[in-house]
């Protein structure tokens, strides 16, 4: 397995191979997933501290629709249970703690994982996240702009005389749902690149199945919005489809870019390659000492 080849901490001769015991594997993984979930309780109870800001932030989007001032003057949302607004402050807060702890567990992964890597995919690697965060990010903004106006699409279409009574668990998983698949979206492209990097996925490939990826986004901008409405549709799918020509023109360049070799995407899959001319080697007669 790839994940073994790596360096032992340990007071014993390292292997010549590089490779670790499955129980210093084990050992490795406790202590570190032991910091990740350190970090992240920090991050709780900085998210805990900081709630009221968050949650005037969260609620936002749906303070611009009309609906949310049906009940009074001011923006409301009910909850039902007693104990429901303190599990409600301590979901906000481990939103909050995730965010805020993400270096620390994200490295904790990058450093489990890193000796099992040879040199050039740590570098692909470390380009990789560099710039999977920023998409994500801006995924997450983008739902976050739209909510607003998607949120009065879908209420728009309320019945007279009746009153909108949206609880807060339900309206903050509805926000959680947005910025998580928005967030997640924008790193397909990413990934297509990454696949092209490590030799797995051809631009050839890639430009021949276009069109199907591309009505493939539209239906998943369909499907995966909580809503299904056409604005939210759009807005997921029309920069989905920008990054991913920009990952095939990505591909495109660095293979044209790559020294040229032998071209065997011609040959079926049972048709033997073409092989280099190589001078047999002299027969043994068998008396030579």
């Amino acid at each position: 397995m790839a994940l073994l080849k790596r360096s032992s901490d340990s007071g014993s001769a390292p292997d010549p191979e590089g490779r670790m015991p499955l129980m210093e594997h084990l050992r490795e993984l406790r202590n570190r997933l032991l910091i990740a979930v350190l970090a992240i309780v920090v991050g709780i109870v900085v998210g805990w501290i900081l709630f009221d800001p968050v949650w005037e932030a969260l609620r936002a989007p749906y303070c611009e629709t009309p609906q949310s001032h049906q009940l009074n003057d001011k923006c409301s949302l009910v909850y039902n249970g007693i104990f429901q607004s303190f599990f409600i402050t301590l979901k906000v807060s481990a939103m909050v703690g995730v965010v805020v702890a993400s270096p620390v567990w994200l490295y904790q992964i990058w450093a489990f994982v890193t000796p099992a890597l040879y040199r050039n995919e740590k570098r692909y690697s470390i380009a990789f996240l560099g710039l999977a965060v920023p998409l994500f990010v801006f995924g997450a903004g983008l739902a976050y702009m739209i909510m607003d106006t998607s949120l009065g699409i879908l209420l728009s279409f309320s019945l007279e005389d009746t009153v909108a009574t949206i609880s807060i668990d339900e309206y903050l998983d509805y926000v959680l749902i947005m910025l998580l698949i928005f967030g997640v979206s924008f790193e397909l492209p990413l990934l297509l690149v990454f696949l092209n990097v490590i030799g797995v996925l051809s631009h050839a490939a890639v430009k021949k199945h276009r069109r199907t990826v591309i009505f493939a986004m539209f239906v998943f901008g369909a499907v995966i919005t909580p809503g299904g409405d056409p604005l939210t549709m759009m807005a997921l799918a029309a920069p989905m489809i920008i990054l991913y020509f920009l990952a095939e023109l990505f591909m495109y360049v660095r293979e044209r870019r790559r020294p040229a070799g032998e071209d065997f995407s011609h040959l079926s899959d049972d048709e033997a390659s073409p092989l280099a001319d190589v001078p047999p080697e002299p027969e043994d007669s068998g008396d030579a000492r």
